[in-house]
């Protein structure tokens, strides 16, 4: 079973310690997030949680476990934008994520490590010739030491337009403009590029948009073929693999300004709040009318070799 560790907030940045205990005890329990006294008890034995997949904007505080995780595979996500403290007030400098994605490379190989540039998000501040000077900053920084890329334009959810009015849609002459310079610059760097939930409209510029956590992808990656049974994507549209999620909305304490996962700040500072490296769950501990299924786990990885094509 793939575990994934970052999804709904970001585990490796804000709870490294919460997530180590869990695996040192052997299991962890998530709640549903549309049924809150509903409490799905996974085993994290690496017999059935045998892929950990991880997505954060801060992989600094899990560098020191890195090797305490060598029976599981790992996949790891991180998100690098150039953005200052008025959009991203908690996140490290880039050249500091950067740094630690070297490490990440280094440790783990580059394959499992991908690198995220989203969302692409236009202003007066942020506008098209910056990100194209940023990216190619970033990715000569990060040339071999990452699988990937992967980029996507701003998404206006509706917490994401409560939280960030001034937010807009990337037009479609800024969309081509933007496939255009940054295929271009992973072309030199070496760099594969894919798009996120953008349809098929950048493919003609070489851009790969058949998603970023595909099986081809993820077999690519751990060099073995897997077995989806029990695997599944968690929106229309998307053939990614993201489902398992351990985490909680409403908690990362980054603080984006686009970002889907979370409300409102105030709620998110109650949230954390409650947290206790020491209990199962992210958020709190288990009450009496919480009801606790055992998730039904079984191993992805298959040990056959995967060919690519």
């Amino acid at each position: 079973m793939i575990i994934q560790a970052g999804m709904r907030t970001d585990i490796p940045a804000w709870f490294s310690e919460w997530f180590m205990n869990r695996v040192q005890e052997g299991y962890v329990l998530a709640r549903n997030p549309y049924n809150l006294n509903a409490v799905t008890r996974y085993s994290l034995s690496p017999d059935v949680a045998d892929v950990l997949s991880f997505c954060t904007k801060n992989p600094a505080p899990m560098l020191r476990y890195i090797r305490e995780l060598a029976d599981y595979r790992q996949f790891w996500f991180v998100t690098i934008t150039p953005y200052g403290r008025d959009i991203e007030p908690n996140v490290p400098d880039w050249r500091d994520v950067a740094n630690s994605v070297r490490s990440l490379g280094r440790l783990l190989g580059a394959e499992r490590v991908h690198w995220r540039y989203d969302p692409v998000l236009i202003t007066e501040r942020y506008s098209l010739e910056f990100h194209i000077r940023a990216f190619r900053q970033m990715a000569n920084a990060l040339a071999g030491y990452v699988g990937a890329c992967v980029f996507s334009f701003l998404d206006l959810y509706e917490k994401t337009r409560r939280n960030f009015p001034e937010g807009r849609a990337v037009s479609r002459a800024e969309r081509l403009r933007i496939g255009e310079a940054f295929s271009q610059i992973c072309a030199d760097t070496c760099i594969p590029l894919r798009s996120c939930c953008e349809g098929t409209e950048l493919a003609p510029l070489g851009i790969d948009c058949s998603g970023c956590f595909t099986r081809a992808v993820l077999e690519k990656a751990l060099g073995e073929k897997i077995d989806l049974r029990g695997e599944t994507g968690a929106r229309e549209g998307c053939a990614c693999l993201i489902a398992h999620d351990i985490g909680a909305y409403n908690t990362c304490m980054h603080g984006c300004r686009y970002c889907y996962a979370n409300a409102d700040i105030r709620a998110v500072r109650r949230n954390f709040a409650l947290h206790d490296p020491r209990s199962p769950l992210l958020i709190g501990h288990l009450q009496p009318n919480d009801i606790v299924t055992r998730a039904k786990q079984r191993p992805c990885r298959t040990g056959q070799l995967a060919m690519e094509l």
